[in-house]
């Protein structure tokens, strides 16, 4: 059984994703937080692939936020390999705070538009 806070998320998650979707031109950056790593990924919601991935499961020991903006890094780094230079962000229910806005900014920093 899924705790309120987490129920509470998912009620966002889905009324952020009845708006936001990911195209081949402008794919979706999704985002999962979970309390030691954090993940992302571009997907084309129309093929349901994904196109590039990031984690922080491979990084070195620093702060939480720190990882976020370098997972960030990454993605860019990998989604640009892979031709693609306009997202649509998916902050997946959690608040654009913290560790999700320092992945955001680390993926602009990359090089990638949304």
């Amino acid at each position: 059984m899924a705790t309120k806070k987490v129920e509470r998320r998912i009620k966002i998650k889905y009324r952020i994703r009845k708006k936001v979707n990911g195209t081949s031109e402008r794919p979706r950056l999704s985002v999962f937080r979970s309390n030691k790593q954090i993940y992302a990924q571009v997907i084309n919601d129309l093929t349901g692939m994904t196109l590039a991935a990031a984690s922080s499961l491979g990084l070195e020991k620093m702060p939480k936020k720190e990882q976020a903006f370098k997972v960030g890094e990454l993605l860019a780094e990998k989604a640009i390999a892979a031709g693609i230079s306009a997202v649509v962000f998916d902050r997946n229910g959690y608040l654009y705070h913290g560790r999700v806005k320092e992945l955001a900014e680390g993926a602009r920093k990359g090089g990638l538009n949304f």
